[in-house]
């Protein structure tokens, strides 16, 4: 039988990545997208299903929720990727940019998990896995609302992790510098991998293989593993 997963976020990066991996594991895929379309449009030539949803609109995250409940009455796999990222500059002079924060790291996937919560529980190895980060453990103050989001996600896979056991399992992993971004500098990789002690970029890979090792090891809910060349150690 097909499995199928639900990953947010899809457009680019990681969720573009692991849904790509998911697709060549065999995976239907529903592939979730706000305004990052071009890797969704790769991914469904791979077979996945694209779904729109502005995470900041709580009737566009129950439209999702209601196609998903609609297209697929198991559901074996939810990524909770979906991100949006600004500092305390922007939040303090954009109220929607402070919304948006909370609306898209704990809103959304509060109404995902709630809402599919069924079509999980359908499912012999129903497992959620929310992307969250290693400042939720030691916050960055240059992104107060970003880091208590996150951390918001982080206490949300704790208490779902009881609640929707034994049907559910529930995991976080939290990434450190796996992938500059094309604004960073020479400058700045170098001092965040100055503070990395494995000193290297990590790359794509070892978050799809985390994945993949929660996903087939049936004996793990409520855990967080930091993938990030050991960089937490220095924060």
């Amino acid at each position: 039988m097909t499995k199928t997963a639900l990953v947010t976020g899809a457009g680019r990066r990681f969720g573009f990545e692991v849904a790509k991996a998911l697709i060549e594991d065999g995976y239907k895929v529903f592939a979730h997208y706000n305004s990052s379309k071009d890797g969704v449009d790769e991914l469904s030539k791979l077979g996945a299903e694209p779904v729109q949803a502005d995470f900041t609109r709580q009737d566009d995250v129950n439209a999702l929720v209601a196609q998903v409940k609609k297209d697929a009455p198991t559901l074996d796999l939810l990524i909770n990727n979906a991100s949006c990222f600004f500092d305390n500059d922007t939040v303090d002079n954009d109220p929607e940019a402070l919304a948006a924060v909370f609306q898209v790291h704990n809103v959304a996937p509060y109404l995902l998990i709630t809402g599919l919560q069924q079509q999980l529980s359908n499912s012999d190895n129903g497992l959620i896995i929310n992307i969250t980060d290693i400042y939720t453990d030691k916050p960055s103050t240059n992104y107060i609302a970003y880091c208590a989001a996150k951390a918001g996600l982080a206490n949300m896979t704790q208490a779902f992790a009881k609640t929707l056991a034994p049907d559910v399992r529930v995991n976080a992993i939290q990434p450190g510098p796996i992938l500059f971004l094309p604004e960073h500098d020479n400058e700045h990789k170098m001092q965040v991998l100055d503070e990395t002690p494995l000193r290297v970029e990590g790359g794509l890979k070892p978050m799809i293989d985390t994945v993949r090792f929660l996903r087939d090891n049936p004996f793990l809910t409520g855990e967080s593993i930091k993938v990030d060349g050991g960089r937490a150690l220095k924060l």
